[in-house]
């Protein structure tokens, strides 16, 4: 089994769930005791969220790079950035470490892939949803169509984010919101939504709609898995 390196705290509610499903996950697979080879760095997200704020991305990108070293002397063989958002900073942070990245966009891809799914709606935080690195990835990489929601609905989706998910608030009229959002998507020709913050699956869950749901924190870690168990590699 390999060690899977989470580089994680962005939140940490998101990263619970992560650790929580890798363990699931290899317990089921395995049996027995057996449960995950994890190494993992959990960083500040207040020191992540001020600089996202100011733009000052590269200086973020230094930040979660001197976190990815030490997942990697701490004996990882591949990395998750445990996040949606801060893979702006995936080209840095790959230069700045020796193992693989296990892109939560492309894992995403797959999912969405496999499943016939051409066009795809996409929900996460105003940087995912507005900036290039996540959709243009899935449609120059991939060959997905991505729609978004309108820029009044994105600011909906990006404070419910910040002010509750990623301090494990849970309010039920922000779920409602997000399932209106998530229903417009479908009614502009999205045949899926990706929950592309990794935080988005504690308020809703395939359970509370019929539009196809993508979520990015079990993707993630479901290919994660599949890594650690993989012998042929």
């Amino acid at each position: 089994m390999k060690t899977i390196g989470l580089l994680g705290g962005m939140s940490w509610e998101s990263s619970a769930l992560y650790y929580r499903w890798i363990n699931e996950m290899v317990r089921d697979e395995l049996g027995r005791l057996h449960s995950a080879k994890i190494a993992m760095v959990s960083v500040n997200f207040q020191d992540i969220e001020d600089l996202q704020h100011t733009g000052e991305w590269e200086k973020s990108g230094a930040m979660l790079s001197q976190s990815a070293r030490q997942i990697e002397a701490a004996g990882a063989d591949f990395l998750l950035i445990c996040t949606n958002t801060m893979h702006k900073v995936a080209p840095q942070i790959e230069a700045a470490i020796n193992i693989p990245l296990l892109h939560i966009a492309d894992a995403t891809a797959e999912a969405i892939k496999a499943q016939g799914i051409k066009t795809i709606g996409l929900l996460g935080t105003n940087f995912t949803m507005e900036q290039d690195f996540y959709a243009g990835r899935l449609a120059e990489k991939h060959g997905l169509t991505v729609l978004t929601p309108p820029k009044a609905d994105r600011d909906i989706v990006h404070r419910i984010i910040y002010e509750e998910l990623v301090i494990g608030v849970i309010r039920h009229d922000s779920r409602a919101q997000y399932l209106r959002i998530m229903e417009d998507l479908q009614q502009q020709g999205a045949e899926g939504v990706i929950e592309g913050c990794t935080e988005i699956v504690t308020l809703v869950q395939q359970k509370h709609t019929a539009v196809p749901l993508f979520d990015t924190t079990a993707i993630h870690a479901k290919a994660a898995v599949k890594m650690a168990l993989d012998k042929s590699k």
